[in-house]
């Protein structure tokens, strides 16, 4: 409930990573190696959603399909949500070098947060107290680094990476955008559609 996109209450893009993830612990495919939202997966205001992960047979090189679909319970059809690959070991990742030492980083210039989950609700992002994380956001040269926490009453066993602070360190690139600029349309809500 804590969750709402343009008036509908969804789970969040993270919210789905952690339940591809949670299969893919299953079969020893614990990498996500992509995932790509299809439809939100919505929550109706009163009723209960049944929610399918399918992970399927690996390829030569361990990687396996995965879907996420859902339903009203006790409706026939499944509508996918997301679906994406599951790998059995990450891919190299090339670091940029990047020193993150010294926080907040050296000549990077604070980006003001203090209304910026206000400011989101006004352009149709509600978020709860559980997914407003965001706490301190600076900028250096393009690059953004941010400060997200959970709150104290978070419940974090079984997560690999809890959904609403994965969520949260989303706002970062938010904040240290303008919202509501002349070049962006303010009828439209973004949401993110391609995780890895």
């Amino acid at each position: 409930a804590d969750h709402a996109i343009a008036g509908t209450v969804v789970v969040p893009g993270a919210g789905l990573v952690e339940f591809a993830i949670a299969a893919g612990d299953l079969v020893d495919c614990p990498v996500l190696d992509e995932l790509v939202i299809q439809a939100p997966l919505r929550i109706p205001a009163s009723g209960v959603v049944d929610v399918q992960v399918h992970v399927g047979e690996a390829d030569e090189a361990g990687v396996r399909p995965v879907t996420v679909s859902s339903r009203p319970s006790g409706r026939e059809g499944w509508e996918r949500n997301a679906e994406g690959f599951l790998a059995p070991v990450a891919a190299a990742v090339v670091h940029d070098g990047a020193d993150v030492g010294a926080w907040p980083p050296p000549g990077a210039e604070p980006v003001p947060v203090e209304d910026f989950y206000e400011r989101l609700a006004d352009r149709g992002y509600v978020y709860g107290p559980a997914f407003q994380g965001l706490t301190a956001v600076w900028t250096r040269d393009g690059e953004m680094f941010g400060v997200v926490t959970l709150p104290e009453s978070a419940d974090t066993a079984g997560y690999g990476i809890h959904p609403a602070l994965l969520d949260a360190a989303l706002h970062v690139s938010m904040a240290a955008t303008p919202l509501g600029d002349t070049d962006t349309d303010t009828d439209t809500v973004q949401m993110p559609f391609a995780w890895n």
